[in-house]
């Protein structure tokens, strides 16, 4: 099969990839779409430096293969994190946590930059019939960015400050803003940031300082922009990873009683019924085939993936 392999080093489009097979409580699933994550840009960066195989875990696709007569036929879309199903993590409901888990395309699984890919039955939902696979490939991106009013409390009257004016800020902000809240985002390119004027603000302005502060620059300066506008006693959400550290003066949020969330992987149902529904406004994702992978790394577009 068609495939994109990471060596460790770079890219390589591979046209005799061996299929994957399938095996109990996975099902096998033909990619029709796939979308690139800052993450996998990251990883090719050295973000996960043990990694080789198949980047990519957005996607949607048809199950071919499956134990679970079910979900045979169903387009869909999956979960990163398959757990081991024994440790405290998995029987508390926290599988991603599992120290010995699984991810695609990132940890001892190919990813969706393929035609096949084989994932456990459990991390598998459904898209509804009426929602557009180029639309439902946002399902893992909005589900991030739904994890975090699931991990923070934001009330109506709470303003809240999202860095960076990137994929994964544009829907945060969209979902920040269903509760009511105030949110401003700040930004460095002007013409991404006039794209979220109908739902926040973009007039930060010096000495104004959150309740809440979202990190998603995908950048180690981020957490740093954040401690200089929380205010004391607020919170801060990290959902920016990147190769390299940050070097940032913990004591300070000690001093000033201010809370660091990490936030990664999200609710996926909720994400698909907010696509389904309309609640969220996305642009259309451009596509391009898998040899055409050096073309689709360095678009500029605002979403972009494969087409299989």
């Amino acid at each position: 099969m068609k495939a994109l392999y990471f060596n460790g080093n770079n890219l390589e489009y591979i046209e005799n990839y061996q299929k994957p097979t399938v095996f109990t409580g996975h099902s096998l699933i033909r990619v029709l779409m796939s979308a690139i994550c800052n993450t996998d840009r990251e990883i090719i960066k050295g973000y996960r430096p043990n990694f080789r195989g198949v980047l990519g875990h957005e996607f949607v696709g048809i199950v071919e293969q499956s134990d679970d007569e079910k979900l045979i036929g169903k387009r869909v879309v999956g979960e990163l994190n398959e757990g081991c199903g024994n440790c405290i993590y998995c029987k508390t409901n926290r599988e991603k946590h599992c120290q010995n888990r699984k991810v695609i395309g990132f940890e001892g699984l190919d990813g969706t930059f393929a035609e096949y890919l084989v994932l456990a039955n459990h991390l598998i939902h459904e898209v509804p019939n009426s929602l557009p696979t180029e639309k439902a490939i946002y399902t893992e991106p909005l589900a991030a960015a739904l994890e975090i009013p699931s991990q923070v409390h934001i009330s109506p009257e709470t303003n809240v400050a999202v860095i960076g004016d990137g994929r994964l800020s544009f829907m945060i902000a969209q979902v920040i803003a269903l509760t009511g809240a105030d949110v401003t985002i700040i930004g460095r390119h002007q013409e991404k940031l006039e794209t979220f004027k109908s739902f926040a603000k973009i007039n930060h302005k010096d000495g104004d300082t959150y309740e809440i502060v979202i990190d998603a620059t995908g950048s180690p300066s981020g957490i740093e922009t954040a401690k200089n506008i929380v205010r004391k006693g607020g919170k801060v959400v990290l959902k920016s990873t990147y190769s390299g550290t940050a070097n940032v003066d913990l004591s300070y949020f000690v001093v000033n009683e201010i809370s660091i969330i990490g936030s990664r992987c999200g609710p996926f149902e909720p994400a698909l019924k907010l696509l389904d529904r309309q609640l969220i406004k996305l642009p259309e994702i451009e596509l391009w085939s898998l040899k055409d992978y050096n073309k689709a790394f360095e678009s500029k577009a605002f979403k972009v993936g494969f087409k299989f």
